[in-house]
């Protein structure tokens, strides 16, 4: 990676960075924007300033690596006084860039920076927004028309965690290709994969928001389907919460898997978690990068998961798992009791998903990417007007 590091040799030309995060829950965009922002504060000619509108795990972990943290509660205030506040901040600690995450975020970055075309805007899209589906409202159409009429108009970049969603905002949104990145998220490496915990069972686990976009009830056709086939020693695991739970416990109830079908709520420990599974089920109609089928591979779980969005850029069929290109829960059965069976074949696909996740997807590797983007889109002399006396050398 390469990062600046303090020595004898010239100035540093210092970048003044703010990020804008929601900071609400802990989910795959929060846990992306940590794995970024506590290797981005390894450049040391990176000023980072991190606004959260919500308190809570993201801004309790910012604060332990040391970064400088702005809580302004959107339950406490309303958008106006947020955008006061914001804009009060930035005067004290102007920036040069921001970067946002959400569409809320969106807008009060572009609000924040006015009419100052010396701020460049950058926000990375997690995903494509959930329109399509029978729950989509009217209002969430609007909201998402809105956000990208913004992104494509007055944002510098918009970075996409995959290629394919790439592709979909140039295809289908109008954004000019020159103006979208394809950054994939990256996580932290285990040192080692982790011990599967001895228990004489089989386990096929998923984790994530129960809502309808990860489409778990086929999770509980796809355990009914398993245990109808003579998966006796195989038993399913879903950590997560949301509205979707109710209708998942109904359908466990349904198909009488009370005993093999355990909903494990929220999950402070994830490495316990990822520790007592064998292999990891995604059953998501989209995705953009999922940090939970990364966060499995780094452990060296097998993943199955449908060959659908930024989920093919990410596992190869038959290497480093399963990909389903159907919605049939018997196709998804059939791979999960192969992995049962053949103890080689998990064994080599957990080698592979290893390898796959060190090779390409580490946080490091993430944050050397926008790092080279911040830098690639701010003027030489913005940057020329934050050196500092400091002096640098250029290191691997």
């Amino acid at each position: 990676m390469l990062i600046p590091r303090v020595m004898n040799s010239h100035p540093i030309t210092k970048l003044s960075v703010f990020h804008i995060i929601s900071g609400d829950l802990w989910a795959g965009a929060e846990a992306m924007a940590f794995n970024l922002l506590s290797h981005l504060k390894d450049y040391i000619d990176l000023d980072l300033v991190v606004i959260l509108l919500n308190e809570g795990k993201l801004a309790n972990n910012l604060r332990k690596i040391g970064t400088t943290v702005h809580v302004i509660d959107e339950r406490e205030h309303s958008f106006l006084e947020i955008l006061r506040r914001t804009r009060s901040i930035m005067q004290t600690s102007p920036p040069v860039l921001i970067h946002s995450h959400r569409y809320k975020e969106n807008i009060l970055a572009t609000l924040a920076a006015g009419f100052n075309r010396d701020i460049k805007l950058i926000s990375t899209q997690h995903g494509l927004p959930e329109v399509a589906s029978e729950c989509s409202t009217l209002a969430n159409r609007i909201t998402s028309k809105a956000n990208f009429h913004i992104l494509s108009r007055y944002f510098t970049r918009t970075v996409a965690v995959s290629a394919d969603v790439k592709n979909a905002l140039v295809k289908h949104y109008a954004f000019s290709k020159e103006r979208v990145e394809s950054i994939h998220n990256g996580i932290e490496i285990p040192d080692v994969t982790l011990s599967r915990q001895k228990t004489g069972t089989f386990i096929i686990g998923s984790s994530g928001r129960l809502f309808p976009v990860k489409d778990y009830p086929l999770m509980v056709e796809i355990a009914a389907a398993v245990v109808a086939t003579n998966g006796e020693e195989v038993y399913f695991q879903l950590a997560g919460e949301g509205p979707e739970r109710p209708a998942i416990e109904a359908m466990i109830q349904r198909y009488k898997l009370q005993d093999r079908f355990d909903l494990k709520g929220h999950q402070d420990d994830m490495d316990t978690f990822y520790r007592g599974i064998d292999i990891y089920l995604n059953t998501s109609v989209h995705e953009g990068i999922p940090m939970t089928i990364l966060e499995a591979l780094a452990r060296g779980i097998p993943v199955i998961a449908p060959a659908v969005g930024g989920i093919r850029e990410i596992i190869t069929d038959g290497v480093e798992g399963f990909l389903i290109e159907s919605r049939n829960p018997e196709a998804f059965a059939a791979k999960c009791l192969l992995l049962w069976k053949d103890n080689e074949l998990r064994e080599r696909m957990s080698k592979a998903a290893r390898e796959r996740a060190e090779a390409a997807f580490s946080a490091e590797k993430m944050a050397e990417k926008y790092y080279r983007l911040y830098r690639s889109i701010v003027p030489e002399n913005r940057q020329r007007h934050w050196q500092t006396t400091d002096t640098v050398n250029w290191a691997q």
